[in-house]
């Protein structure tokens, strides 16, 4: 017998459907990543322009070690939500269990790294003297909740697999209302410096994925935790289902790895002494304001993965494109209105981060969004069709959208517009995302082909 958030998946109109289940996600999302908009104005505006520029160094290493859980948690959702449309609940609920024991031996290992390795991972990346102390000094305060503020990110998934929707979407608002409230407490109250962002985060982060853990340990959920089977089958499925994911995240996480570098050679170059930590610091700014917008896309896509992968389960291809299309449209509504707040209010976004006498920085940063902020029409495009091809457990089509984004076009575009300094950056993004909406065009006109023989040979 099926349960209610099946019955939802299998029978429920696509586009009340989307409503339930996409804007509750939304919301969620956002939650989930205003921590990161939050972190970003009260480094900004208390601590300045070094801890800004120190942050944006540390926090690509910070976000490696975060996208390996997602490549387990989105790594199991896929073949989670396709067994439980066979209605095979007892491999879902192994995939679940076995993934969630993994995240936490993988993010363990990572942590003792981060620690360990500070110094040498901060020098990679381009910081020195007191930029290279503050970025060491806030990444070991990260990896010490590494663990469980790792486990925080997959449950959101397995939440909403199980339903809990606006669950999820409630533990987020909380988790960010506790990060603002310690990052009040630790920076105006304790007068402490990135240590205190970091440890803010951190806390919030652990203590919310022990509440999330709450309805699978009292067998509330869809999902229930079981004693884990690991296998080097279910391994190579879960890493090969999340690998897209993963790899946009990492390749993503070089990427600005790179762009670090870039951008204090050229700021030294275009704005002379001191311009490296100010053009590092407009792109920690764009980073958060990106952060507005983003996670809007996210939430769609990212909710929908459930409903997509079940009805893909059980062979219902025509539900599968309806669903697919209601994602698609409201998504593109998402990329333009996203565009349109960041092309007219730049001035007032860069000012949430930049204090008002650093003028040097507010200025460049409100001309760099201007640029940045055209990314978001075609961003929409890659977004969905990789999250796409990842809830129908093809892996190899989203991955190569993923690739494509995170690291392959960003480096061939960092060359192709050298020449323009650091607009050539700011617009590379821009560039991105049109050659990721036209693959994502390509690969996705042989899927529904695909599953156009699935309809024929079905009838």
């Amino acid at each position: 017998m099926k349960t209610k958030t099946e019955l939802m998946y299998a029978t429920m109109r696509p586009w009340r459907l989307f409503f339930i289940v996409a804007m509750p996600g939304m919301v969620s999302m956002f939650a989930m990543s205003i921590y990161s908009v939050f972190e970003g104005i009260f480094i900004g505006q208390i601590l300045g322009e070094g801890a800004f520029a120190a942050v944006n160094i540390a926090m690509p290493l910070v976000m490696i070690n975060f996208s390996l859980a997602d490549l387990i948690g989105v790594g199991a959702s896929a073949p989670i939500s396709v067994a439980l449309g066979k209605g095979d609940h007892e491999t879902a609920n192994n995939v679940f269990s076995s993934s969630v024991l993994m995240i936490f031996l993988v993010s363990v290992l990572m942590g003792c790294v981060m620690f360990f390795a500070a110094v040498p991972l901060s020098r990679l990346m381009g910081a020195d003297g007191a930029l290279l102390d503050t970025s060491v000094r806030y990444l070991r305060t990260a990896a010490l909740c590494s663990p469980l503020a790792a486990i925080f990110f997959a449950m959101d998934n397995y939440l909403r697999i199980s339903g809990f929707v606006k669950t999820s979407m409630v533990i987020n608002i909380c988790c960010n209302l506790l990060t603002l409230g310690l990052l009040t407490f630790f920076l105006l109250v304790c007068k402490m410096d990135v240590v205190g962002s970091a440890l803010a985060t951190s806390l919030s982060m652990s203590t919310c994925a022990i509440v999330a853990m709450v309805p699978f340990v009292a067998k509330r959920a869809l999902l229930r935790f079981t004693r884990p089977r690991l296998c080097f089958a279910l391994i190579k499925q879960i890493a090969a289902c999340g690998s897209p994911v993963f790899l946009n995240n990492v390749s993503g996480r070089v990427t600005s790895i790179l762009m670090n570098i870039s951008l204090m050679t050229l700021g030294v170059k275009v704005l002379g002494e001191g311009g490296g930590q100010t053009a590092v610091a407009v792109y920690a700014v764009l980073m958060y304001a990106s952060d507005l917008c983003w996670p809007l896309l996210y939430g769609i896509s990212d909710s929908l993965s459930p409903a997509l992968g079940y009805n893909w389960g059980a062979g219902n291809y025509d539900r599968v494109k309806r669903i697919a299309g209601c994602g698609y449209v409201g998504m593109a509504l998402v990329g333009f209105v996203s565009t349109s707040v960041l092309f007219f209010f730049p001035d007032v976004i860069a000012s949430w981060f930049v204090k008002a006498e650093e003028i040097r920085l507010l200025t460049i940063s409100t001309h760099a969004i201007r640029l940045f902020c055209f990314a978001y029409l075609f961003r929409w495009v890659g977004v969905m069709t990789q999250s796409f091809f990842t809830a129908l457990e093809k892996p190899l089509s989203a991955a190569f959208i993923s690739i494509g984004t995170a690291f392959v076009f960003p480096v061939v575009l960092l060359g192709a517009l050298w020449y323009f300094g650091l607009d050539g950056i700011w617009f590379n993004f821009v560039g991105v995302n049109v050659l990721a909406a036209t693959l994502s065009a390509i690969l996705l006109r042989r899927l529904m082909k695909e599953i156009h023989k699935k309809e024929m040979l079905k009838t």
